[in-house]
């Protein structure tokens, strides 16, 4: 394998097919940049295709009612959630109304009143009634209508290709290498601009709500020399094990059973174990329903003590945690709904919803909720469904400037796997992200003309590149085949001990374990036949990411020292949640590091974690006249 096999050359090149990833390649084209192309693993996997929930929510401006909103509002709002830099938001905000009208005129179906209004509601983080839906599966439908766009548009796809090494030289970026999964051969890539639109790290845990199909490729920026920021800020929330999906919203609402089964069938409902009153037990199961994320600040007072006791049942005390729809919990023939919060009471009131079954109430409520489990092969008429705390959605990831531009010139960030969201964000946000993300770097890329690198070069540059990957691929072919088994065991690891519960020295035991694997694992990790080789580099952008967030997390734990956000940190002293004293110490500190950002690197086979001040909103406070002459001379790209 040398230098002279055959590559393809473009303007720039887009690694993912969800709607980041479709959206950044069409804008790339309509800006001029005629020569773009897109890579993937599989057109139909990824998160933005396979996700959803009972309402999934798209956050923008407000566009309808009488409510007051603002550009440099909704700027503040995303920037108040901390350690979120304020040109990302400001950019989010001015543009948030540009890519959902695009989204409405590819034919996405957000709701409209009679005079054409997009009226909104509220969702969590959420001052103002911003958001919107297109139905549970709204990102699926952003992405077929970027995605019929694009073909009209002739883009090419590249299918079942593996993003597995930037190439760069003294300018940045100037190529890619991808593997082929069926075959196991090498595709190589020219190109000065990447795009990485490759959806959030979903694939180093093992309970995850993220679609099977969503693995990340983080790894491959860390290894490049991209720095990460705010990665051990996750969101976690209940979700069903498989299939896997948020049993947020009605799935709560209704008021189902928790029970846990042990190896020796025995079945408990294990709430009782913890509240005195079963009213209240139900009462906070209810507020699960649209308080559906774990969140460190409702564990004391509020309804995420409902996760906690789901994780002690399961990870603990190694248990499966089940929902059972089919009768009313604690034994309860009729429940008195009086007795209830009068948040919860009133509502089930309203929904005509205070009789019968959880699985009939849930009918009753919504009927599309039942059918979506019936689809995916789950009655939950039938049966019960199992549950775990799952990884839900990254809210940090790649750093990237004001033009989602990464610090290596030429490869940008753009979706989940950008870390513009800090330690909380409105719901609904993330798809509006990825939506001006993509277009930002559109812009940035269309506007600036990187000198392409030259045939002479880039072939000086390939050999020590293609040396590295066919020693890989002998050495695996010679190993014992153990390259499935070796990923779900790290995922079930970093599941354990690197997720929602977080202990220092578990986790210091978790990253050296982490560490030692990344060194062995050439001589460790082997697959059957070519046609798995894409086993091996996903184990190791798995390991690669596992051990930045890790480290991330044990810096974030002796640096920071306070709980917040999705997680809880254990501490020597602090207020203890009475009757879990065994999971956690919570520390209640206040947080005075909202105004920082975590930026996490390699040097070498090192980590490095650093701290550095948000970046503040920009004002902009010139004539009109000064603003528009510079749009004239350079489109505003300065």
């Amino acid at each position: 394998m040398g230098s002279s096999m055959e590559y393809c050359t473009y303007d720039a090149l887009v690694i993912g097919t969800g709607a980041a990833g479709y959206h950044g390649a069409l804008r790339i084209q309509e800006f001029g940049k005629k020569n773009v192309a897109i890579i993937t693993e599989c057109i139909y996997a990824g998160t933005s295709r396979n996700s959803g929930s009972d309402k999934q929510t798209y956050y923008k401006l407000g566009l309808g009612g009488d409510s007051a909103d603002s550009v440099a509002q909704m700027a503040r709002d995303l920037f108040a959630n901390g350690a979120v830099d304020g040109d990302n938001a400001l950019c989010e905000a001015a543009l948030s109304a540009r890519c959902f009208l695009n989204l409405c005129e590819l034919g996405v179906a957000f709701p409209v009143n009679r005079y054409g209004e997009y009226c909104g509601y509220k969702t969590d983080h959420d001052p103002y009634a911003r958001a919107t839906s297109a139905g549970p599966l709204t990102s699926k439908d952003m992405t077929e209508a970027l995605e019929r766009k694009v073909q009209k548009l002739g883009i090419p796809v590249y299918d079942d290709l593996l993003a597995v090494e930037l190439l760069q030289d003294e300018q940045g970026i100037c190529g890619l290498i991808c593997l082929e999964q069926k075959t196991g051969a090498l595709k190589v890539f020219r190109t000065r601009n990447v795009v990485m639109a490759v959806g959030g790290p979903g694939g180093i845990y093992a309970d995850s709500v993220y679609p099977m199909s969503q693995n990340g490729g983080t790894g491959i920026a860390l290894r490049a020399g991209a720095k990460l920021q705010n990665v051990t800020e996750w969101q976690f929330g209940l979700a069903s094990v498989n299939p896997r999906w948020n049993v947020s919203g009605t799935y709560m609402q209704v008021l189902p059973r928790f029970i846990s089964v042990g190896e020796d069938g025995e079945e408990r409902e294990f709430l009782m174990d913890y509240f005195t009153d079963p009213y209240e037990a139900l009462s906070n199961v209810f507020l699960k329903g649209y308080q559906w994320p774990f969140d460190s600040k409702k564990v004391l007072r509020g309804s995420s003590v409902i996760d906690l006791l789901v994780y002690r049942e399961n990870v603990l005390k190694g248990r499966k945690v089940y929902l059972d729809f089919r009768k009313n919990p604690f034994g309860l023939q009729e429940i008195d709904y009086t007795r209830l919060a009068p948040e919860a009471y009133a509502y089930l009131e309203k929904a005509k919803a205070c009789f019968g079954t959880p699985i009939e109430r849930l009918y009753h409520m919504n009927e599309p909720a039942v059918r979506l489990y019936r689809d995916k092969g789950v009655r939950l008429e039938d049966e019960p469904l199992e549950i775990a705390l799952c990884a839900q959605h990254h809210n940090g990831g790649i750093a990237v400037d004001l033009w989602w531009q990464t610090n290596i010139p030429g490869l940008f960030a753009a979706g989940e796997c950008a870390g513009t969201h800090g330690v909380a964000r409105p719901g609904g946000s993330a798809l509006n992200a990825g939506q001006v993300g993509s277009l930002r770097a559109a812009q940035y890329i269309s506007a600036k003309d990187r000198p392409e690198i030259s045939k002479e070069r880039f072939e000086s540059i390939l050999p020590e590149a293609l040396s590295r990957h066919e020693a890989i691929r002998t050495q695996a072919l010679a190993n014992e085949n153990n390259g499935a088994t070796l990923i779900q065991m790290v995922r079930r690891n970093m599941s354990r001990f690197g997720a929602a519960i977080r202990k220092e020295g578990e986790m210091q035991q978790a990253l050296d374990g982490v560490m030692q694997m990344q060194q062995d694992l050439p001589a460790l990790c082997g697959v059957s036949g070519p046609d798995q080789l894409y086993l091996v580099y996903r184990l190791r952008d798995i390991l690669v990411t596992q051990g930045a967030v890790l480290s991330a997390m044990i810096d974030f734990s002796k640096t920071v020292g306070v709980t917040r956000g999705s997680s809880l940190y254990t501490a020597p002293e602090g207020e203890l949640r009475e009757g879990l004293e065994e999971l956690f110490r919570l520390t209640t500190d206040g947080d005075n590091f909202a105004g920082q950002i975590q930026e996490t690197y390699l040097e070498g086979n090192t980590y490095v974690n650093r701290y550095r001040p948000v970046r503040p909103i920009p004002t902009e406070d010139a004539a009109f006249e000064t603003i528009w002459q510079s749009y004239r001379e350079c489109g505003n790209i300065y």
